[in-house]
């Protein structure tokens, strides 16, 4: 599969899935005015990926703030991993919030309750 690769700007993301080199990442801040749109490609991109996914998968998710119309596409991005799991492939979500950003913390912490995907929690200090 080809690489999907997304340029940060001041509202949307920057996104890399690059299955040659295992680097999967969704990170910065999250509120594109068309979230739909944006995400869209991530979806489709993944929802192909899962039919013949890596060995194991490493999804990581360093946010640093998203906003509510981006939660819910960010829970459908989770769900494909989900669907992944339950087929038998080897996924781990890494979950990067800064030590300070309790919010952020428990976002992912609720993100891992709601489905069914090994989560690691990470937290790092500027």
């Amino acid at each position: 599969m080809e690489t999907l690769k997304i340029e940060p700007t001041d509202d949307s993301p920057f996104v890399v899935l690059d299955p040659e080199n295992n680097r999967f990442e969704i990170s910065g801040k999250s509120l594109p005015e068309d979230v739909v749109v944006f995400y869209q490609p991530v979806l489709d991109w993944l929802t192909a990926y899962k039919k013949e996914p890596n060995t194991k998968t490493e999804f990581t998710i360093k946010l640093i703030y998203f906003n509510t119309a981006s939660s819910k596409l960010i829970l459908d991005i989770l769900m494909i991993f989900e669907e992944m799991v339950e087929e038998g492939h080897n996924v781990l979500i890494k979950w990067l919030s800064m030590q300070s950003d309790e919010d952020m913390q428990e976002a992912g912490k609720e993100y891992e309750e709601m489905i069914d995907v090994p989560f690691g929690h990470i937290t790092y200090e500027l």
